[in-house]
């Protein structure tokens, strides 16, 4: 992340303790703005299921607080699972079929997201010696192809314990709450 992309450490941490409430309210007025078409829906679900097949794949490759991850999605981005719900939301914000959708969401992301995003790889640099070798190769939120990616394969153990079905499931209940709009709103 650049320097005129910091964030105040306090800051960083009150939206890390808010992400989480505020993703609730943030489902609810998506829910209720939601004006989906049949076309918006062919389009936006696809950029929905692939952001959470990435973030899937993400987490079958992070042992949180155990070892940096560097393989999987891990070597072309560091921020796989922010990237992938990034996409996600692009996606489920086109099925919606809401301009103001985008724009809340963008906000969301510049001032909860990016914030996160700092706030941990500051944690990881405490934590890793090696991230900021890591980092210097990686970019954070942009993929690059790596000269020679790290061979590891997917764990669904550490997609289980990393909780990522949570995120399948928010998805199938978006997807399904679009549709029923769709169908009888």
């Amino acid at each position: 992340m650049s320097a005129h992309l910091r964030f105040p450490g306090r800051y960083a941490r009150l939206v890390a303790r808010l992400r989480v409430p505020g993703g609730f309210l943030l489902v609810i007025v998506f829910g209720w703005l939601a004006r989906p078409s049949a076309l918006s829906m062919e389009i936006g679900l696809p950029v929905a299921a692939a952001g959470l097949l990435l973030r899937a794949w993400a987490a079958g490759h992070l042992e949180k607080n155990i070892r940096l991850a560097t393989t999987g999605p891990y070597a072309w981005v560091r921020n796989p699972l922010y990237l992938g719900t990034l996409l996600t939301a692009c996606g489920l914000v086109t099925a919606s079929r809401r301009p103001v959708l985008a724009l809340l969401f963008a906000l969301v992301f510049a001032l909860v997201y990016l914030p996160a995003i700092q706030l941990e790889e500051e944690y990881l640099r405490v934590l890793f010696p090696d991230f900021d070798g890591y980092a210097a190769k990686v970019p954070a939120l942009w993929p690059r192809r790596p000269a020679a990616p790290p061979r590891a394969r997917f764990r669904m153990d550490l997609y289980v314990r990393n909780e990522e079905y949570q995120a399948l499931l928010g998805f199938l209940a978006g997807a399904a709450w679009l549709t029923a709009k769709l169908v009888w709103m």
